[in-house]
């Protein structure tokens, strides 16, 4: 009872928080802040609670193959809002996670340090690859159910994924935790009401803010069995903090010089 009370509580906080950082200061920083941990850390969270360290090492491995997913989403995501509506471009970027976070299930079961290298390798190409956004800045107007719908939507994931975490087995309730679904709600509301390009920049914003969540995950994985949960999650938001503070540098980075944003 304890612990189905922590994913009733802590989820639609943190969740919650994090939308209204997005609402506040626009699509880029958007997609950046829901590119953390919201959902993915939670579930490695009460997984290591309720099934033991070792079961949420493999958890938070998992979580690493399915933000390469969430990177080429963003990646087939952008590309297609150039010429195609939301639907089309969801589509496609569903498509994109669901060919990378496959690709990358060889791996899983190996070394995390060797999963990590290639994810991250590959994460930063799709970076190089995405198309140039113009928009920085500005707020997409939502209405007033967005954020509790996203607190429900996420708590209920977490819940669904923890309770049939047995049944899914670690790696791949780590790869269903880092479904792209908050990146998804934003870019199509920011499609939908002010066009591609802010779309465009939840995309981005997504990619840059990855970095931070795959160094979580990585101290998470190679920690929490040998040192604990709680030095685990502590050093791994520690690490994302660290690394979040550069590349909340890059999303709030001006459009270039003669580029007006929309």
């Amino acid at each position: 009872m304890a612990l189905l009370l922590l994913k009733l509580s802590l989820t639609p906080i943190l969740v919650g928080a994090a939308s209204l950082a997005a609402r506040r200061w626009g699509p880029s920083v958007g997609g950046w802040l829901v590119a953390l941990p919201l959902t993915s850390g939670p579930v490695a969270l009460y997984i290591a609670l309720d099934r033991g360290t070792a079961f949420a090492a493999g958890t938070a491995e998992g979580s690493i193959a399915g933000l390469l997913g969430d990177a080429t989403f963003a990646l087939g995501y952008g590309w297609l809002a150039r010429r195609h509506g939301w639907p089309v471009s969801m589509l496609g970027g569903f498509g994109c996670f669901v060919i990378a976070a496959l690709a990358v299930q060889p791996l899983v079961r190996g070394p995390a340090i060797v999963l990590f290298a290639v994810v991250a390798v590959a994460m930063a190409i799709c970076l190089g690859l995405a198309p140039p956004s113009t928009s920085a800045g500005g707020t997409t107007p939502l209405p007033r159910w967005d954020i509790p719908a996203r607190m429900v939507v996420g708590t209920a994931i977490v819940i669904a994924i923890t309770e049939a975490a047995e049944f899914l087995g670690p790696q791949l309730s780590g790869l269903l935790a880092a479904f792209p679904v908050y990146v998804t709600v934003l870019a199509v509301f920011a499609h939908r009401l002010e066009g591609p390009e802010p779309a465009m920049g939840v995309a981005r914003g997504l990619q840059v803010g990855l970095f931070g969540t795959i160094v979580f995950f990585l101290v998470v994985s190679d920690t929490i069995d040998s040192l604990g949960i709680a030095f685990a999650f502590a050093a791994g938001i520690l690490a994302t903090a660290a690394v979040q503070s550069v590349t909340l540098r890059l999303v709030r980075r001006p459009p270039p010089s003669g580029v007006a944003a929309p």
